[in-house]
């Protein structure tokens, strides 16, 4: 009887939360890139607190209380930086309510987040499904900086990286009419599957700054994955956290 109270008084604040989002203009954040981003991590209890400042745009376009998971890409969508991350912008700044908009999608290489892409897998099209539900996005706030996690699908083809991805920010802040947009780039797991040498990808990404302005990168280094690609829930957080970091950064330059 106890835990079932619990739960209705959850579903009724979270109907509060997200009457209350529909009034105040928000702060959003893209969320892009593939799996580690979408976030494979068990979910815990700490996963599923709600704050009243931290909301998350749902599958159907709704704003709703930023719990994991907040990605919907497939079925094993868990624990990803999405809402850490969040959760440190809001604490940045109490004045603001934030609203993430989760778009990655597991498998998918930079190849894939081009215009009239389609991912067979998912049966989907990433940046032409992104771009719709940035739209939706912008009807209830400002788009303030876009966090990308990908690259382990294109750990072994990583010359013409660079130039995909600079061609990606520039498209998006095109897209959003916005030539500083923030971007911060993650890291992948620091090491290959037997231990020995730093990911080649990794090596492209760090140098994104030196590359493309307005950009910055977030850490992998001690983080752990729980099947060597995936981090686990603790890594995926702190993630979060390194993420949201390097975003104030950057936004503390432009003011």
């Amino acid at each position: 009887m106890v835990g079932k109270r619990i739960r209705i008084g959850a579903a009724l604040f979270a109907l509060a939360v997200s009457a209350f989002a529909k009034d105040k203009p928000m702060d959003l954040y893209l969320l892009i890139g593939q799996s580690n981003m979408a976030g494979r991590g068990p979910v815990e209890e700490q996963d599923q607190e709600i704050h009243p400042r931290v909301l998350t745009l749902n599958k159907q376009n709704e704003w709703v209380p930023a719990v994991d998971p907040i990605h919907f890409d497939k079925k094993g969508a868990g624990v990803g930086p999405g809402r850490s991350f969040g959760l440190e912008m809001a604490k940045h700044d109490p004045s603001v309510t934030i609203g993430l908009i989760p778009c990655a999608v597991g498998g998918t290489s930079i190849s894939y987040w081009v215009p009239g892409a389609e991912h067979a897998k998912t049966k989907t099209y990433p940046y032409d499904d992104m771009l719709v539900r940035v739209r939706a996005a912008q009807e209830r706030g400002t788009l303030k900086g876009i966090i990308w996690h990908q690259g382990e699908s294109d750990g072994r083809r990583t010359s013409k990286y660079m130039g995909r991805l600079a061609e990606l920010i520039d498209r998006l802040r095109n897209e959003f009419n916005d030539p500083e947009l923030p971007f911060v780039a993650g890291l992948v797991e620091m090491d290959d599957r037997d231990g020995k040498e730093p990911r080649a990808i990794n090596r492209v990404i760090i140098e994104l700054p030196t590359v493309v302005p307005h950009t910055a990168v977030a850490s992998s280094e001690g983080l752990t994955t729980q099947d060597g690609t995936h981090f686990d829930s603790g890594s995926a957080r702190e993630l979060g956290k390194r993420f949201a970091e390097q975003m104030i950064q950057l936004q503390a330059r432009e003011e």
